[in-house]
């Protein structure tokens, strides 16, 4: 029990000092940056939302990859007609 009650405060103490440190909140990707910055160069209105929707679509990517092994770990471990 204490070891737990440690292990979840230490969790929570480091959350809370990672989310006080501050952190720069520019381009995370090197070439998302440079073409962001070499549109703005090019054209005064750029909209970002092109390139937001790519954004999105990368990330859904491992996001189905990890609930299919997900899914299938789960139906691999819980068969159809076990009973607890």
């Amino acid at each position: 029990m204490k070891k737990t009650f440690f292990a979840a405060t230490f969790a929570l103490l480091l959350g809370v000092l990672l989310s006080l440190a501050p952190l720069g909140a520019s381009a995370q990707c090197v070439m998302c940056k440079s073409q962001v910055e070499s549109a703005r160069q090019e054209r005064d209105d750029y909209e970002v939302a092109g390139l937001n929707k790519g954004i999105v679509y990368m990330m859904t990517v491992p996001y189905i990859l990890m609930g299919a092994v997900g899914y299938f770990w789960y139906r691999r471990t819980h068969p159809k007609g076990a009973k607890k």
